[in-house]
């Protein structure tokens, strides 16, 4: 990329740093998934309040807790899954198993790189491919135990370096805290810790003849 001071990643994608901080992923056929500003913000579509400026300045630094969080959770294991194919991982606990075209709408990226993450998955034997008589011209790609095994560590790992975070603070109503993150995690769709860990008890895995 013309101009850029560092590039990083996999051919799930890559994340490219510019002149001024600009961020920009782009997929691996060019497309842009997403990019950002680390500097000012000369102009913004949502207009907001000086005290809602702060509330988003505030989360988007978070967020960048967070990522490093989630980088070095997955550093500490033995398997070498990037951020984008544990997301694909994440999403069949939350959603269950799923079409390769609806991973692809879930993540935003195209098919052929859904197609390319779930390869490499399954050759680690952390997702399987099946096929269902009610749709034998699409494979379903399902998780095995030992996908479902890497993500509880993983998130118990995080949950273990955020609750290092919290108790070193002193919040004075931690459960009207947690009710606000409660209800900014389900405008994006996602669902609450415990419901989550509930689906992960649940999730579906693949028997040990789907495996291929």
């Amino acid at each position: 990329m013309p101009g850029a001071a560092a590039m990083r990643g996999d051919r799930d994608g890559a994340v490219a740093v510019g002149r001024g901080g600009a961020v920009v992923c782009r997929s691996p056929d060019g497309r842009v998934r997403w990019s950002c500003q680390s500097g000012p913000v000369t102009s913004q579509t949502t207009a907001l309040s000086p005290g809602e400026d702060e509330v988003v300045g505030a989360l988007l630094a978070l967020s960048r807790v967070f990522v490093g969080v989630a980088a070095r959770s997955l550093g500490a294991l033995d398997e070498e899954v990037t951020l984008p194919q544990f997301r694909t991982l994440v999403v069949l606990v939350s959603r269950g198993p799923q079409r390769i075209v609806d991973l692809a709408q879930e993540l935003a990226v195209t098919s052929s790189t859904v197609v390319r993450m779930c390869n490499r998955l399954v050759r680690r034997g952390l997702v399987a491919r099946e096929e269902r008589p009610e749709d034998r011209r699409a494979a379903w790609i399902v998780l095995t135990a030992a996908g479902r095994d890497l993500i509880g560590e993983v998130m118990r790992r995080r949950r273990e370096s955020l609750a290092t975070m919290i108790t070193e603070l002193s919040l004075t109503r931690p459960l009207a805290f947690a009710s606000i993150v409660n209800a900014l995690v389900e405008a994006a769709g996602e669902v609450p810790d415990a419901q989550w860990w509930q689906l992960w008890r649940e999730a579906e895995v693949a028997s040990a003849g789907q495996i291929r």
